[in-house]
């Protein structure tokens, strides 16, 4: 009787167990006998060992290391790609086709180079290697960047489509790994170093400057904040093609990187604060993945400094193209 109670309460289906185990638990209570109730509750022991369910394991949170800055920098991985490595810097894009509603006129007047067109192939290429990790023993690396931004007057057959402008930007940056909390987003990484960016060519298209950089990363969930400060490197009146240059481009930029689910938006805003001549520019991508690495991409520029050529001429450009996308 004892094993018909236990036997039929555990084989019949069901889908609360413990349920089935508390009414087989109250037959036995009402057994009077007190050593067929104790053999009553043994059969249950026997038949009720119940292994529980390893609790499935829950999704854990986003790491760390899967943030933008964190890929970038190589903040949280485990095992960091070490010295020497070649990666992406900034973006790295070609737009075949880049229309200019003011091209740059003046430089028909300086130069050889006649009948600028509106519309140019402008591509970007930018890496960078780390070539001290932990440097000291700390939370800093040394990195070593190159940027090179070029506008090709590809349709311009008349003139064999020429290369309008190329600015050479090499940086060495060290690298502050760092975590804190500020206005509700968190500090990831301080750069410091040095930046000189140059066009290569002689006077009177010549332009270059130097520059003591500082750059500041911040995240909060899908957005990502870059400040970027610099301080330029006095040169004599004599040796200075562009003295007039931070009239233009300011003391900063601001980059802002919003991810939502497999795109990304990217703007750029800069101002030289000068109330009286106030300049300034803004920067606007759009971005979407087609195949493997390699994203679509729409930019749009607006205001001065979008080359060293041009850093004194007002651009109002759109472009449409391709991005190899380092952000995925």
């Amino acid at each position: 009787m004892i094993i018909f109670i236990v036997f039929f309460s555990f084989s019949m289906p069901s889908g609360n167990l413990k349920a089935d185990i508390q009414s087989v638990l109250d037959d036995c209570s009402q057994i009077e006998n007190d050593e067929e109730r104790l053999k009553c509750y043994d059969e249950i022991s026997r038949h009720s060992v119940i292994k529980e369910k390893p609790v499935a394991n829950q999704p854990e949170e986003a790491k760390e290391n899967n943030s933008y800055l964190a890929r970038l920098w190589e903040l949280d991985e485990e095992k960091p790609r070490g010295k020497y490595s070649i990666i992406s810097h900034r973006s790295n894009y070609i737009l075949p086709v880049a229309h200019n509603k003011s091209p740059n006129k003046t430089i028909e007047d300086i130069s050889a180079f006649k009948n600028v067109q509106e519309s140019e192939v402008k591509f970007q290429i930018s890496l960078k290697t780390k070539l001290w990790q932990d440097v000291l023993g700390k939370d800093m690396d040394l990195w070593f960047g190159y940027t090179q931004q070029s506008f090709w007057q590809l349709y311009n057959f008349d003139n064999s489509a020429p290369f309008r402008e190329t600015n050479y930007e090499p940086e060495l940056l060290l690298n502050f790994r760092i975590d804190y909390n500020l206005l509700g987003m968190k500090g990831r990484i301080i750069n410091l170093g040095f930046n000189h960016q140059s066009n290569g060519r002689t006077e009177p298209l010549s332009r270059s400057w130097n520059r003591i950089v500082g750059n500041f990363g911040f995240e909060k969930n899908n957005f990502t904040l870059f400040l970027k400060t610099w301080y330029r490197i006095p040169e004599s009146r004599e040796d200075d093609d562009n003295h007039d240059l931070e009239d233009y481009m300011g003391p900063g930029e601001i980059w802002g990187y919003y991810f939502w689910k497999n795109q990304r938006v990217r703007l750029m805003l800069r101002n030289n604060f000068h109330f009286h001549e106030n300049r300034g520019a803004l920067q606007l991508d759009w971005s979407i993945p087609v195949i493997e690495k390699i994203g679509f991409q729409i930019q749009y520029f607006n205001g001065y400094g979008e080359s060293l050529l041009d850093y004194n001429h007002h651009v109002n450009r759109i472009g449409i193209g391709f991005i190899l996308t380092d952000w995925i």
